[in-house]
């Protein structure tokens, strides 16, 4: 159904799943079969596997992990890298971590030959693990010693674990353990060598980490560890192994996250590395979840998504150093993988909404491509506000980049104005296409979505003006891009509201703590008190600050300097709030904090709370409530029709 305008509320969200680690897979006829993660907001955000041979409509996809199975890790409290597959002949292994107890879970499928066949699952799931502390996440499966390779999250520590396939309620055995973080781990082809990434605090992971290494010993163990690379203010991402042997893995030396190739070897001194494709782009992500992707051996040559002024490109990398760049239109890219000359990778672009984009990839002749979303579109490419990118002079004078929506009716008069601090805030504003940014378009707003500094997607350098500036830096960049549109008569100067979510909703309470542009204001779990995540968050963020703002508690003047909850009489307009009541990243008890401290002021503040939702909202219900109520709230206060 193509939608009119303005866009419902109920199909700008909360309908559309989220693709997640897609995967080619072989099967014996020589055709690949896909599958992936689907997380669907109408479930109550749901996570299940999905499979369909590659290059095969939609309608042949079967569902892998029915209901009420949820494949969720929390490890890290953020998760991600919840499934491992493997096909042996022509039966698919299925490894998950179960959402309900915690523990990984068992199901093997045929995979028919005949095209017209469905897969056909040959038992129940079996439960690997006992239910016990600690969390799983990030694995692989070891075909040779028929185990599944991991890492657990205990005891305020990660762990390399292996469990293996044919017990029942097993115990997990260590297999290495690291000083703090830890995963990412990949086999060679051989299957007897591991390389993995450590991190440690204060460092996050795309601050510095390392790239580690290890001989398998043949009872299953590890060898002597090494690192092979990273550290000292690098940071590496994804090591994979190429059929030569080598080890490939992205770091960022070079002040942009590139791939380098070298062979690893027990002594140091005969290990070299090479970069054969040096280029002022990235080829990573921030490490937020485990499971990211971004390049893979396709056959023939690396298949890369290469990011350059925050959007997405796919590569084909050979080994002497060439560069092809694919024609093929989208620009927003995630999760890559290739296989035997095809390749699969979710994709979007301003006026296609994310769907897993096959490629076919042959050196004779030109790749070609299909791509399929998960629901049809529900809005006309004319009705769509295509996103235009936005230098504006930043922080310091810097040239600050954003992505700006204009009012889809294409009003001559300025309009209202929505400026949206991305989460993080080590993140970016992406470029695919957004429902919830043309719900207000829809409606005769304009929306800016700032990469302010410390964004990824342009550089360390870019990413590193964040260092220390936390609470400034991101701050002045949202009000001068506000302030650009205004000078621009693109933006009504007294119509300017801001909102985000998690370090989005610090960056919004401090935008209206500091600076005099914007005069409303909405967050989703914000931070609010930097003293308090310093001293009371998770532990993959307990040091994350050291670097955002300053060593805690040696520079406690600036975390009181810039917490909104400290400044909150300094804030003089509305503002909305939402929580939820499990989150373990920011807790309930900051945001009641810091709605209580505007009320003081006599200051227009709605709170709502969730029981059942976290850090981030997962249920459809909530986030049609969330984007209906701002909107609303919006409205009354710049007393907008």
């Amino acid at each position: 159904m193509i939608a009119q305008h303005p866009l419902a509320s109920q199909l700008a969200v909360g309908k559309h799943p989220g693709l997640k680690e897609p995967r080619l897979l072989a099967g014996l006829d020589g055709q690949n079969w896909v599958v992936w993660l689907e997380q669907r907001p109408q479930e109550n955000g749901r996570t299940t596997a999905l499979i369909r041979r590659f290059d095969s409509p939609a309608d042949t996809t079967e569902e892998l992990t029915s209901a009420p199975n949820n494949l969720r890790s929390r490890v890290h409290d953020y998760g991600g890298g919840v499934l491992a597959t493997a096909v042996l002949g022509d039966r698919l292994i299925l490894v998950w971590v179960e959402d309900g107890d915690h523990c990984l879970w068992r199901q093997d499928w045929w995979l028919p030959h005949a095209s017209n066949d469905t897969p056909t699952a040959l038992h129940q799931p079996l439960r690997l693990t006992a239910p016990g502390p600690g969390h799983l996440a990030d694995g692989l499966l070891d075909p040779k010693r028929h185990r599944w390779i991991g890492v657990r999250e205990i005891d305020g520590r990660d762990q390399l674990v292996s469990t293996g396939l044919d017990g029942l309620d097993q115990q997990p055995t260590v297999l290495h353990q690291p000083s703090d973080f830890c995963g990412y781990a990949c086999l060679s082809p051989d299957g007897d060598q591991l390389a993995w990434v450590e991190w440690q605090q204060p460092a996050m992971p795309w601050d510095s980490s390392q790239l580690w290494w290890a001989p398998i010993t043949p009872d299953g163990s590890l060898g002597s560890t090494r690192q092979l690379a990273g550290g000292r203010g690098i940071s590496v991402f994804q090591p994979q192994w190429l059929p030569s042997g080598d080890l490939m893995v992205a770091e960022d030396s070079s002040g942009w996250w590139n791939l380098m190739i070298g062979t690893p070897s027990a002594n140091p001194d005969t290990s070299a590395w090479r970069h054969p494709w040096p280029m002022q782009a990235e080829t990573a992500m921030p490490q937020w979840i485990y499971g990211m992707s971004t390049s893979a051996w396709d056959g023939e040559r690396v298949l890369a998504a290469v990011c350059q002024e925050g959007c997405w490109r796919l590569d084909r990398l050979g080994l002497d150093g060439s560069v092809e760049t694919l024609s093929q239109p989208f620009d927003d890219l995630a999760g890559l993988s290739a296989l035997n000359g095809e390749a699969i990778v979710v994709a979007s672009n301003s006026t296609t909404a994310a769907g897993l984009l096959e490629l076919k990839l042959n050196s004779a002749m030109p790749s070609s491509w299909c791509h399929q979303t998960a629901r049809p579109a529900v809005l006309s490419e004319d009705a769509i506000s295509v996103a235009k990118p936005l230098w504006f002079s930043g922080h310091a004078g810097r040239p600050t980049h954003a992505w700006y929506y204009p009012p889809s009716h294409g009003r001559s008069d300025a309009a209202p104005l929505l400026v949206k601090s991305h989460s993080g805030p080590t993140a970016m504003a992406r470029r695919g296409l957004n429902l919830s940014i043309q719900y207000w378009t829809s409606r005769g707003w304009g929306v800016v979505d700032v990469n302010y500094g410390g964004s990824t997607g342009f550089g360390r350098a870019y990413r590193e003006r964040l260092q220390g500036g936390w609470g400034v830096v991101d701050v002045e960049d949202c009000a001068a891009a506000a302030r650009a549109l205004i000078d621009a008569g693109q933006a009504h100067p007294e119509q300017i509201a801001i909102e985000g979510g998690s370090a989005g909703g610090f960056t919004t309470l401090a935008c209206l703590c500091f600076t005099d542009v914007f005069r409303v204001g909405a967050c989703r779990y914000a931070v609010c008190d930097l003293m308090a995540m310093a001293t009371e968050t998770h532990r993959f963020e307990a040091r994350y600050l050291d670097g955002l703002v300053g060593r805690w508690p040696e520079e406690r003047s600036r975390y009181e300097a810039r917490s909104p909850l400290l400044h909150a009489e300094k804030i003089s307009c509305p503002v909305l709030f939402f929580q939820g009541m499990k989150d373990r990243v920011v807790p309930p008890e900051q945001t009641e904090r810091m709605a209580s401290a505007l009320r003081s002021n006599a200051l227009p503040v709605e709170v709502c709370l969730f029981e059942e939702e976290g850090h981030g909202f997962r249920s459809s219900e909530v986030q049609i409530q969330v984007l209906e109520q701002t909107e609303a709230f919006f409205r009354h206060h710049l007393g907008l029709a």
